[in-house]
């Protein structure tokens, strides 16, 4: 499976972007998918997932309210709406086939995408 995020770049504090991901797989709709981050200096960590069908989303606590992920099977894309962004939601953001529902581990992730990166200036 490859995965190609796009989307990124720069925007003032309270701002938004749309990250998007297109992924090769024919049988993209049995894959779960996740939106991952990496700020510099920090490790990776999970901001969003979504189910198969896309009728369960699941948030990390800090991006809640604020993100919202989707995907559109007929197209192989997964998409994260980042609103209201803040500083400290600078990072490079990675989308992910991941092999567990609920999960937020790195190490149940599948299949990387090359990452793009989103800064957010005060």
């Amino acid at each position: 499976v490859q995965l190609q995020a796009s989307g990124g770049g720069l925007v003032r504090a309270g701002g938004s972007l749309r990250l998007s991901c297109a992924a090769s797989a024919r049988t993209f709709i049995y894959y779960l998918m996740g939106w991952f981050r990496q700020a510099p200096g920090e490790e990776r960590e999970f901001v969003a997932g979504i189910s198969r069908n896309g009728g369960s989303a699941d948030y990390t606590d800090s991006v809640k309210g604020r993100f919202t992920i989707s995907r559109d099977n007929a197209r192989n894309m997964v998409y994260l709406q980042m609103n209201s962004l803040k500083p400290e939601d600078t990072a490079v953001y990675y989308c992910a086939v991941t092999t567990q529902w609920g999960t937020r581990s790195r190490n149940d992730v599948a299949y990387w995408g090359q990452g793009t990166l989103v800064t957010v200036s005060s």
